[in-house]
């Protein structure tokens, strides 16, 4: 009968045992080797999933640009989409709604092609916002918004280019019979009799009073009167929708003559001020009038920002250039920004508009306009109420317009974010 082993157990048995315990933690050790290799593998290719999702992105985002039932870019919402932020597009397929040929109403100033253009890539483009899809103009959407209503832009040249812009967009829609048009020196009134609206053109370049809105005098003639818009804005009441600009006719030098009271004063009663403090003068005075006068609940008000201007070819790189001249496409970086729009007078509209009662709201066309150095009416245009004649279109340095627009072109645009807008 064997007896129970007591005692210690042999060397040779403890040897066994810790060999399989060393060889057991070398397994784990190899395992959490294998684990942190493993992670680290991982990790390398989340970096190069992500790389391979941004470039999905960009491939997507050109599709995006070839087809634009891929474009998702949300629904225009001005409270959401910031207008002065994207591009200008070239799509040979967009043709204008009407030509300075179809559309009667072209002032002489802004026909480019009937004054001799010969490239029209200029209409051609279209602007795309980073953020949201600009809705196309949709003529019978604008006068259904306009129906039963009176529509009055108020301002300078560029804000009449604007009006023009506007009515040969919805014109031809209508037939000759149901349609008028009634033009002045200082007031224009086109109707469209069946849906009972009006849209209108009121001239007033400085929005408040001054010495040269009927007779147009040199620059060191003009008077502003800053503290009065009483004269103009009797023509302004009862309209359901006011749009406003001004800005150029400000920008003829540093200062400005500036008059408190009767014109009768004369020369003896003015005063000259630097002019953005002659500009915010002048806007406070529009602005008390919106805002004692205007009940926001019948009457919609918009500020359209200043127009670009390109007299000086430098700002856009080009050293030999003749200011606009010969100019066929846009400025392609990104928030460029020429000699010719002043920022301190833009802080002046933002600073004036953000204090008022009645909401303003701001067609900001400025930043897009700044670009389109090719569209404005260079030497196809008119000056003393005349053609430029071939000597004077020989010397575009002195004589190219780069203040306005050919129609239809830029200021399309602008009424394509208005009626947006609307």
């Amino acid at each position: 009968m064997m007896k129970g082993y007591r005692g210690k157990l042999p060397l040779s048995i403890i040897t066994v045992t810790l060999c399989g315990f060393a060889f057991l933690a070398l397994l784990y050790t190899e395992r959490l080797s294998f684990l942190s290799s493993s992670s680290f593998l991982k990790s390398k290719s989340c970096a190069r999933r992500t790389s391979a999702v941004v470039k999905a992105k960009d491939e997507t985002a050109e599709k995006n640009l070839e087809n634009p039932e891929l474009d998702d870019r949300f629904e225009f919402d001005p409270e959401e989409c910031d207008i002065t932020r994207g591009k200008w597009v070239f799509n040979r397929s967009i043709k204008p709604l009407y030509t300075d040929r179809s559309c009667p109403y072209v002032d002489r100033q802004f026909s480019c092609v009937k004054n001799g253009r010969l490239d029209l890539d200029y209409r051609h483009w279209e602007w795309q916002p980073d953020d949201c899809y600009l809705p196309r103009f949709d003529p019978e959407v604008a006068l259904e918004k306009l129906r039963g209503k009176r529509l009055v832009f108020a301002g300078d040249s560029l804000q009449r280019s604007q009006w023009e812009s506007f009515v040969c967009m919805i014109e031809w829609t209508i037939p000759p019979q149901k349609k008028s048009m009634k033009r002045g020196k200082i007031r224009n009134v086109f109707k469209a009799k069946e849906y009972n609206a009006s849209i209108e053109f009121y001239w007033a370049p400085f929005l408040v009073e001054s010495n040269t809105e009927v007779n147009i005098l040199e620059p060191k003639k003009r008077i502003i009167k800053v503290d009065s818009v009483s004269k103009q804005s009797k023509n302004w009441e009862g309209a359901d929708i006011l749009a406003f600009n001004t800005y150029v006719w400000w920008m003829i030098g540093l200062r400005l003559k500036t008059l408190w009271g009767s014109f009768a004063n004369g020369e003896e009663g003015y005063a000259q001020l630097d002019t953005p403090v002659a500009y915010k003068i002048g806007l406070k005075t529009w602005a008390n009038w919106i805002d004692s006068t205007i009940n926001p609940n019948k009457t919609r008000v918009f500020f359209t920002t200043m127009s670009s201007i390109h007299s000086k070819s430098k700002d856009w790189g080009r050293e030999d250039g003749l200011k606009c001249f010969n100019e066929t496409k846009p400025v392609m970086k990104k928030k460029f920004w020429g000699s010719g729009s002043n920022k301190d007078m833009m802080s002046v509209v933002a600073g004036v508009i953000n204090k008022m009662k009645v909401p303003v709201s701001v067609l900001n066309i400025t930043q897009l306009s700044e670009y389109r150095i090719d569209a404005h009416s260079s030497i196809y245009t008119e000056t003393g109420g005349r053609l430029l004649n071939d000597e004077e279109k020989a010397d575009p340095g002195r004589h190219a317009d780069c203040i306005h627009w050919c129609l239809p072109g830029v200021p399309d645009t602008w009424n394509q974010i208005f009626l947006a807008h609307l």
